[in-house]
């Protein structure tokens, strides 16, 4: 098989990843919807309204003093390590009930009505909304995330941009590596072909 032949079954074999690279290129270097797909969702805070005392330690490397419609909150500790207080007695402050996971969110929503409509249900630490995404409240971080059915799609249209098309880790690098070999190939041959014509 010659180098003529071998480049057109490579270029018949990367037809269909091609046609995805660059479709899903497109999308990624326009970003349609991804103010709003990857927003970001933080707790609502209010003025600090009362002093507190709060010690110094050894293990922390930064302490911040926040205060939500749940009232006050000291996170401790570091960026690996972070610890949840109640900055009224140091006590590890306890998980939220659903109730309160709902007041939480609900006052964080309400700054983009438009993309969170109203909360429809909690479970766990998991709230869901009437424009179907996901909030996520890490209690430890006093922090949020949120996902949507447009967070979704770009992240499939990633993995569809990078190969990763088996669903698991170990078989999608070879897939991305041959992949990549392939198109290597595809231009080594087109360069071999094109400078072979000319010296014809």
């Amino acid at each position: 098989m010659n180098a003529k032949s071998v480049h057109k079954v490579i270029g018949i074999v990367l037809a269909i990843p091609l046609v995805a690279w660059s479709l899903t290129g497109i999308v990624f270097l326009v970003k349609p919807g991804y103010d709003g797909a990857y927003q970001l969702l933080s707790v609502k805070t209010y003025p600090l309204e009362h002093a507190f005392k709060i010690g110094p330690s050894r293990e922390w490397h930064e302490a911040r003093l926040l205060r939500t419609v749940l009232g006050y909150h000291l996170l401790a500790g570091d960026k690996a390590n972070s610890i949840h207080l109640d900055p009224v007695n140091m006590q590890l402050k306890e998980a939220p009930s659903a109730a309160d996971i709902k007041r939480l969110v609900e006052d964080a929503i309400g700054v983009n009505s438009e993309r969170y409509g109203e909360l429809v249900n909690v479970s766990g630490n998991k709230a869901k909304t009437s424009t179907g995404v996901e909030i996520t409240l890490d209690w430890r971080t006093l922090s949020l995330a949120q996902s949507g059915r447009d967070t979704a799609l770009i992240d499939n249209l990633y993995k569809v941009h990078y190969l990763q098309w088996l669903g698991r880790p170990l078989p999608d690098t070879i897939f991305g590596v041959l992949g990549i070999i392939l198109l290597l190939s595809l231009t080594a041959l087109g360069l071999v072909g094109f400078v072979g014509s000319k010296r014809k």
